[in-house]
């Protein structure tokens, strides 16, 4: 009798560890920033001959529609230079929305980032946006997200 209480007990913890792995495997593949990672194709298109500081007034604020596959959307903010309009992409709308510092309408920028062309339109990657005093760093000079940072290994 009492073996058949170990056996079960130590199948009972055998199936919890199963069980536990089984449901963890699908979390997994997230790789801390939803497709939005370094070595993503959308962050590969940050281009440091490219990178050029604009400022402005934000126009609007919207989501950028799903980048690639299995990413989540981002934001972006319209800015109005002196010499026209340009889309500013921040990055994943999950890591942009929870910091500190709010951007809205009618706030003056100073972004410095990647130009691209994205969907073949003329856009910014920003990796340096400033707001008055405050300073938002959502790329390192080499355009490695700061979203993705905690991974980075040298």
């Amino acid at each position: 009798m009492r073996k058949i209480n170990v056996l079960i007990v130590l199948l009972g913890v055998v199936s919890l560890c199963v069980s536990a792995a089984a449901i963890a495997q699908p979390g997994m593949k997230w790789k801390g920033s939803g497709g939005w990672g370094p070595g993503g194709q959308y962050s590969r298109m940050y281009d440091q001959a490219t990178v050029e500081t604009i400022s402005g007034v934000v126009e609007t604020i919207g989501k950028i529609p799903s980048p690639g596959r299995r990413m989540t959307h981002g934001l972006h903010v319209t800015v109005k230079t002196a010499t026209g309009t340009i889309s500013v992409h921040l990055g994943p709308a999950w890591y942009i929305e929870r910091l500190d510092t709010e951007i809205k309408r009618g706030d003056r920028l100073e972004v410095k980032g990647s130009r691209i062309t994205y969907r073949g339109k003329p856009a910014i990657i920003a990796a340096e946006i400033r707001k008055g005093d405050a300073v938002l760093l959502l790329r390192d000079k080499t355009g490695f997200p700061a979203w993705a940072g905690w991974r980075r290994r040298q």
